[in-house]
Parts: structure tokens; C-alpha cells; sequence
């Protein structure tokens, strides 16, 4: 029997599915250990139907991960059939190409029943404060020298969890507490889906979700066709030079629009490299689906129809396209060019509805030592630089994209690392000029307060002038940024080792400007050195 919905019937249903997991994701939150989950947020809630299709993500959920959950839940089926299944399972892996691109993500997923039939997934991926191995670097060469690489495996079976597998995890990391903290901290939020899905279905009457996944899904794909419509159809090219590593390295992108699809094709993309920024496929497509939704119709809800009509391909052994064993702990400096890519490509297009180059990749610092009882640390500090300008606006200041993560607050820093923060500030100048600004990137000093030597990396991308976030439509680039160590540039895709009392700066990008600068508001000129955000030399 055909189950048809009434408009006001679905908009309840949708608005309680979102309520499920933006409860969810409070909750994990709430009962996380870790800074990077419970400051900076780097985590996300999904719900799906008994296929592994995506149905809706938390509100605040990291964009990639709408994409890259659902596939590692489709990952979980081919391994475990839904015969195989049973209530209280819950399945687990961090494998690079099954999963979000890195170890340090960690994917669970609960199988849902209801009166004995497999009803849908609760799906959660965090990022772990440390999974072993060397500290996150882009020096690695191989996923083996990355962490603990988990299998698909069931880690909790019928409601009891695996203790060899805890035992295992602990022995394994460094801040295991953290670990197994922020691990049980998902395991919450799975649950707590569970039990909200299955009350939600209860009061309507519904013995499955076959119906109203099957009619979100067919409302969000036409949507989403229509939007893509009214893009006139051509094949629109990008390419980005990032830093690279001894030598830069080049993406580029061919935007197929026909009709109400579009396919990205990345061939003549740099191939994979020896060292820690290799991209699997799954992370590339998630970034390409996101950046066109967000271009041409953010208002659609995220879910498996959504991004039907976006396709990708990329030769095998592209450094978008990454083969076992080649690593991937830094992979967001290379992926997180890919939604700047799309937009550039989109720009002749869709002029008034892209923006400017972005001062990202997303920055961070990441360190690990051992404090003076002898017991291990290891954490990392997410940063950002300044958003690109758009037609109508300037590009707003240290803000995250296409990551979503945030900034922990100093507070929380110096109560949980040996560092004290001696400044953090907007760095004046930085921002692209423009009729609008560019964004402003920002400094962060840390001094180590650490009684030993900490071992010391970086993410950090744009910091060669080829590489800065450029302007758009007759705008400026964006102020490339740099990283210090006592008053010195350092290479950032190098580990260092912090001393006692040394210093490391990080001055993030600025994002680019939009338009001819000689048209920009004299008042919103004035205003901008009011702020000091731009000094009188730079007009």
C-alpha cells in the first residue's frame, strides 16, 4: 500500500526528524571529553533509512560528513547484511577509503529495528583527539604510519561492548580517556536516535520508513534538479595551485552541466603523493556535492536525494582519488579546495551567487608530549582564516569554510594544554581588496609552558603568494599566511619540536576581494580603518 502525505503531516515528520538529531548531537556533545569534539565540534549526527540513504544530519553536523557516513554505512552492509544484524549491534571502522578520508575520524552505526525488522541507521563520526601513530603531519607516507586503523568489525554486539577492542583502542593512543570518552559520547547519541525514531513512528502509525524516505527524497532531488536547471548547460573549467609540498600541486575541474545534472570531472589532476594530503574519492565527493547545493540551493534539505543529480569522477590514483596505502591525516589541505574549485567554475555562470577565494584550508596546530608526572598529551587547535567576498557583501572575518569547525576558546586551551596563549588577534591587512573586502585572517601565539619538549605540526595551506585565496570579478587576493617559530618561518608541512618557553606564531589568510576596489563605499573604506582591520597604505 501506497502511503501518500499530506504537506502539513510531512513538514511534522521532517521537523521532528531534525529535532532527533540535533538532539543527538547535543547530546554527544554534552558528554564528550575531548576539546576538538566539545569546543570545536567536529563531529556529526545522521539519520538513514534501512538502505543506508541519508535522511537528515544535524543542524551544526561538518558538511563532508552528510556525505561520507551514509557510504561508510553502505560499507557496513556489504560486510554485515541486515540478516546478520541484530538489536544493540553497532558497527564501527575508521578505514581511510571506507570512511572520512583520515583515521582520526571514527564512524559507528546502529542498526535500528522495529518489531523485529531492520527499520533504519543511526549513524555518528567523530574526530578522535589521537589514534596513535605519529601526530598528525603530512610527512607521513603510508597509512601505517598514520594510527590504529580499525576494521569493519562489530563493537558492540546485542547491547554488550567488544572489551578486547577497548583494551586494544587504550593500548593504542595516547589521551585514551579522551578516546573512549568521546567514543562512548557517540554511542549516546546513537541511542538516543533510536529510541526518538522509534517513539516518532509510534505516534503516526508508521511500521517502517520505506514511504516517507522514498517522498523526502523525491521532493529534495526535484528541488535540487530544478535549481540545477536554471544554470545554463556547459561544461565550466577551474584549477587551483595549492602549496603543495617541495613543489606546488595542481587540481583541476571540468563542470559538466546537462540539463537537471551535473558532473565534476577532475581529470588532469595532480596524482597521489608520498605524504599526508592524499584525498580518497568519498571526502572529493562530498566536498563537490556540498559546494553546488550551497551555490545553487541551500535552502533544499540534506539527504540522499539531494545529491543524486551530482556525479564525480576522478582518475584512479589522483591525489582526489587516493589508492591504499598512501596517507591521508592532512587530506583537508588538499580537499578543501575542491568547494573554491566548483565555485570558481560557477562563476561566469552564477556570478551573483558565488564568493572569492577563501583563507583556507582550515589551519591548525597539533602537538603531543608528556607533562611533568610523566602522562601523556596530544591534542589539536583548529583556526581559521577570512571568508572570500561575495557580490553583495564583504567576506565576513576568521570564519571556517568549508569545514564548519570552530575556534576552542583560549580559556579552554591553557586549562587543558601546556601553552599560554600570549595573543590572539585579527591580522590587519589581510583581507583582499575590493568594491567588497575580503575577510581578515588572524594571529595565535603559543608559548610552551611544557616543562619537556612537545613534538609539534601544522595544518596550513596558502602560504605561498601563488597560492592565495584569490579575488573575484576584478577584486584583490587575499595576504598569504605564515607560520613562526621563535621569529622564524618554518615549513608547516614539517613536525618540529617545541622547547620550553618557545614561541610559535600562526597567521592565518586572508580571503579574497570581490569587484573593482575603486568602487568600494568611501564610508565602508572609513569604517574598515575605524574597525583596524585595514590601515590607511592598504587603500
Amino acid at each position: 500500500m501506497t502511503i501518500k502525505f499530506d504537506p502539513v503531516t510531512l513538514e511534522l515528520l521532517w521537523t521532528r526528524l531534525v529535532s532527533i538529531v540535533d538532539e543527538a548531537a547535543a547530546a554527544l556533545l554534552r558528554t564528550s571529553f575531548s576539546v576538538i569534539v566539545r569546543e570545536s565540534h567536529d563531529f556529526a549526527c545522521v539519520l538513514t533509512d534501512a538502505r543506508g540513504h541519508s535522511l537528515v544530519q544535524a543542524t551544526d553536523g561538518v558538511p563532508s560528513f552528510l556525505c561520507t557516513v551514509p557510504r561508510t554505512i553502505g560499507h557496513f552492509l556489504a560486510e554485515f547484511p541486515p540478516e546478520t544484524l541484530r538489536e544493540g549491534d553497532i558497527l564501527i571502522t575508521n578505514d581511510i577509503w571506507l570512511g572520512t578520508g583520515h583515521l582520526p575520524d571514527i564512524t559507528v552505526a546502529k542498526p535500528i529495528f522495529l518489531n523485529g525488522k531492520l527499520l533504519a541507521f543511526a549513524g555518528s563520526v567523530a574526530h578522535a583527539p589521537d589514534i596513535g601513530g605519529r601526530i598528525r603531519t603530512a610527512e607521513s607516507r603510508e597509512v601505517y604510519e598514520e594510527g590504529l586503523q580499525i576494521p569493519i568489525m562489530k563493537v558492540v554486539r546485542e547491547g554488550t561492548i567488544d572489551d578486547t577492542f577497548v583494551r586494544f583502542l587504550r593500548k593504542n593512543t595516547r589521551v585514551p580517556d579522551q578516546v573512549m570518552g568521546d567514543l562512548y559520547a557517540q554511542f549516546t547519541a546513537l541511542d538516543l536516535m533510536e529510541r526518538r525514531l522509534r517513539a516518532l513512528l509510534g505516534e503516526h502509525g508508521l511500521e517502517d520508513l520505506v514511504a516517507l524516505a522514498d517522498e523526502i527524497h523525491g521532493r529534495s532531488e526535484a528541488a535540487t534538479r530544478k535549481a540545477i536547471r536554471a544554470v545554463p548547460d556547459g561544461i565550466y573549467h577551474a584549477d587551483v595551485v595549492t602549496d603543495g609540498l617541495e613543489q606546488p600541486i595542481r587540481l583541476k575541474l571540468a563542470l559538466h552541466k546537462q540539463g537537471d545534472s551535473i558532473m565534476a570531472d577532475y581529470a588532469g589532476t595532480d596524482p597521489q603523493v608520498p605524504r599526508g594530503i592524499n584525498v580518497c574519492l568519498a571526502y572529493t565527493l562530498a566536498y563537490t556535492a556540498f559546494a553546488v547545493k550551497a551555490a545553487l540551493c541551500p535552502e533544499v534539505p540534506n539527504n540522499e536525494g539531494a545529491f543524486r543529480p551530482i556525479t564525480v569522477s576522478a582518475p584512479v590514483g589522483c591525489i582526489l582519488n587516493s589508492t591504499p596505502p598512501f596517507a591521508g591525516a592532512n587530506r583537508a589541505l588538499t580537499g578543501h579546495f575542491i568547494p573554491p574549485m566548483i565555485l570558481q567554475a560557477l562563476a561566469d555562470a552564477i556570478p551573483d551567487k558565488v564568493i572569492a577565494g577563501v583563507g583556507s584550508p582550515l589551519w591548525s596546530l597539533n602537538f603531543a608530549g608528556v607533562r611533568a608526572d610523566g602522562s601523556p598529551i596530544a591534542n589539536q587547535f583548529f583556526m581559521n582564516g577570512g571568508y572570500g567576498a561575495g557580490a553583495a557583501h564583504d567576506g565576513a572575518n576568521v570564519l571556517s569554510w568549508p569545514s564548519n569547525v570552530s575556534a576552542a576558546p583560549v580559556e579552554m586551551i591553557e586549562q587543558g594544554a601546556p601553552f599560554r596563549i600570549r595573543h590572539r588577534r585579527l591580522r590587519v591587512d589581510t583581507g583582499g581588496t575590493g568594491e567588497h573586502r575580503g575577510g581578515t585572517g588572524q594571529e595565535w601565539a603559543f608559548e610552551s609552558r611544557n616543562p619537556t619538549p612537545v613534538a609539534i605540526t601544522f595544518m596550513a595551506e596558502r602560504t605561498r603568494q601563488e597560492a592565495a585565496a584569490p579575488g573575484l570579478a576584478g577584486g584583490g587576493a587575499g595576504t598569504p599566511g605564515a607560520v613562526l617559530i621563535d621569529g622564524t618561518v618554518v615549513d608547516p608541512k614539517r613536525q618540529h619540536i617545541l622547547n620550553p618557553g618557545s614561541t610559535v606564531e600562526l597567521r592565518t589568510p586572508g580571503g579574497g576581494g570581490y569587484g573593482d576596489p575603486a568602487q568600494r563605499d568611501a564610508a565602508l573604506a572609513a569604517q574598515d580603518i575605524e574597525d583596524g582591520l585595514v590601515t590607511e597604505t592598504k587603500l
